[in-house]
């Protein structure tokens, strides 16, 4: 089933991650929500499969726009589809539970605080976290819990009066050390908090701090000579780090919040914005803002928050940004968070303007190829500082074992691509034994002075690969014929991937996920293959011929005869004289019979 060109490219351009997906019809209305563990597959499927029901045709063909956001994980994936179909109950949609339909962890306002699971948020001073998409996650969770921290079960009422009266009497769970007696006063409501802490981070999923505390134990135990408390210690650590069961939880106690999030690039930035209510997502949405004079993005954070106040999408009287927006909204309070709950929303927002931004660039990219090229080469001119786009480049790698054989190679890239047609290989003529510099001066010199010659195009940049020795060796050929200083010309170092330039003792950095350093590497890469594959050639023809041509009146004309003719050297020492008289003739097939077979008749 096909749709319009808009959403072929959206389809095309989703992201391979977990997320949630919305479907809208032309006036904008949402039609379905649905979740993905792969936003692109899931997506592509709904255009890709003939045999559908009535409605769900009708869905596709009412649809005009796809929009999603992406998640942590499927888990998360899950619990933001429910929440969103709860919060706009789209058509298509079957519509789930409410909030009893995920689990939650509850740590009771009591003294010695019980933790244990809940499908029902009592607003008591209890702190709730989730919710859990899966209940086994959680069960899993909670029995590590246990099995740290020996925490109390029992539904007592453990007052310090009900304590010091002795109401209570400890029981089986004590004696199996899986409590610690707070109901006969045997444990004190200070070290139980002290759990209690420990507990909390290891449901946020940070397991740092109580795996410290744990080593510091185990190491404490072992000092003194208690290796089975040691043992018992080790056990827990040995726990905590098969534990694997991650996920996104946030505490409802956050209540409403609004979160703001900006990426910046060069013409455009991208505004996230999210509804937090509860500590759930219940909204998401991000815009492009195209810069007019390189605005600062406090400025256009501001414009965004102002502007969806102004139309009522958003509300909390707390927003949390990236960075102050400097703008003052009566009742507004602006949080820029450093660390906790806040700051891993601020981050799930980030993630989402991230992946609009680079949807945004695939989408543009499928219509119009050539502005991905125009990017990198743009990208390019200004991370190694250069006049023009370097949209013809050449580059040149040396091959040679132990100084036998050298050659050396060029590839050529036109914008941003190898083109085969122009690749050369070069055998090195003035050099004897293994001297880089001075074959790739020798190389440089044949290569540049020929262009000249024939009046062909020069490129805008040369990519020498090697450190300083080749890269100055380079510019003594360009030099001589005039060259210095109208083409950029650059060395590569492969340790370290360091670019060098000819009149600078300190090499340039260039950040290693960028696009330039990739096509840099691609180039060195395919340079290094082509030489290679020249230079093994070359070898094994000099290697296999070695035994031909040493023979007097046997020339590389009949050393390539007997090569096609038997296939080996080997077989040319068993072959017969008849045999060889075949392939060469009578006299040479004398000589060659004589070489191989002299030992023989002495």
């Amino acid at each position: 089933m096909v749709k319009n060109d808009k959403i072929v490219i959206t389809v095309r351009s989703l992201p391979d991650k977990p997320g949630v997906y919305q479907f809208y019809d032309k006036e904008g209305k949402l039609l379905y929500i649905g979740k993905a563990k792969s936003l692109k597959k899931r997506v592509s499927s709904y255009f890709n499969k003939e045999n559908k029901g009535g409605r769900l045709k009708m869905l596709i063909r009412k649809t005009e726009e796809i929009r999603h956001i992406v998640v942590e994980s499927e888990f998360d994936a899950l619990l933001l589809e429910n929440n969103l179909i709860k919060e706009h109950q789209p058509r298509y949609n079957v519509m789930l539970k409410d909030d009893k339909t995920f689990p939650w962890i509850c740590i009771k306002n009591e003294p010695f605080p019980r933790i244990f699971p809940t499908r029902t948020i009592i607003n008591d001073g209890s702190q709730y976290f989730g919710p859990y998409a899966s209940v086994r996650m959680m069960n899993t969770l909670l029995e590590l819990i246990r099995r740290v921290y020996p925490l109390r079960t029992c539904s007592l009422r453990l007052t310090q009066k009900n304590i010091a009266e002795q109401k209570f009497s400890v029981c089986l769970e004590y004696h199996i050390g899986n409590c610690l007696g707070p109901c006969e006063g045997l444990q004190t409501a200070v070290s139980y908090e002290s759990q209690l802490d420990g507990v909390m981070e290891m449901i946020r999923g940070s397991f740092g701090n109580v795996m410290r505390e744990l080593k510091e134990q185990m190491a404490s135990y072992a000092r003194a000579y208690e290796f089975e408390k040691a043992l018992a210690i080790k056990e827990k650590l040995d726990l905590l780090e098969r534990y694997q069961a991650k996920s996104t939880i946030v505490n409802p106690k956050l209540g409403e919040l609004d979160v703001f999030s900006i990426i910046d690039d060069d013409e455009s930035s991208y505004i996230n914005f999210m509804k937090v209510a509860h500590g759930a997502v219940v909204q998401a949405y991000t815009m492009e803002i195209r810069k007019k004079l390189e605005e600062a993005p406090a400025e256009l954070l501001a414009i965004a928050i102002f502007d969806l106040r102004k139309r009522g999408v958003s509300a909390a009287d707390e927003i949390i940004v990236p960075v102050n927006p400097e703008i003052t909204i009566p009742g507004v309070n602006f949080i820029v968070p450093k660390i906790g709950d806040k700051k891993h929303l601020l981050e799930l927002s980030e993630r989402n303007a991230k992946a609009y931004r680079l949807e945004k660039i695939k989408q543009l990219e499928l219509t119009d190829p050539e502005r991905r090229t125009s990017r990198i080469l743009g990208t390019m001119q200004k991370d190694l500082r250069m006049k023009e786009l370097p949209r013809h480049i050449e580059c040149f790698d040396n091959s040679n074992i132990q100084g036998g054989y050298p050659v050396a190679a060029m590839v050529c890239f036109r914008n941003a691509r190898p083109d085969k047609k122009d690749y050369r290989h070069y055998n090195i003529r003035t050099v004897t034994g293994p001297n880089d510099f001075a074959s790739m001066e020798e190389v440089i010199h044949r290569r540049y002075k020929r262009l000249l010659e024939e009046k062909k195009p020069l490129p805008q940049l040369i990519v020498i690969d090697g450190g300083k020795g080749q890269l100055s060796s380079a510019m003594a050929s360009l030099e001589k014929l005039n060259l210095r200083g109208k083409i950029t010309v650059i060395g590569i170092a492969k340790k370290l991937e360091e670019i060098y330039y000819p009149e600078d003792p300190l090499p340039l950095y260039i950040d290693k996920k960028s696009e330039t350093l990739k096509i840099l590497q691609r180039l060195r890469d395919e340079a290094h293959r082509f030489g290679i594959a020249h230079h093994r050639k070359k070898r094994e023809k000099g290697t296999l011929k070695t035994d031909l041509t040493t023979i007097p009146g046997i020339g590389d004309t009949l050393a390539n005869k007997l090569l096609t003719h038997f296939k080996s050297v080997k077989n040319i020492k068993d072959a017969s004289r008849e045999d060889l008289q075949k392939a060469i003739g009578k006299a040479k097939a004398g000589v060659v019979y004589e070489h191989f077979n002299a030992k023989t008749h002495q």
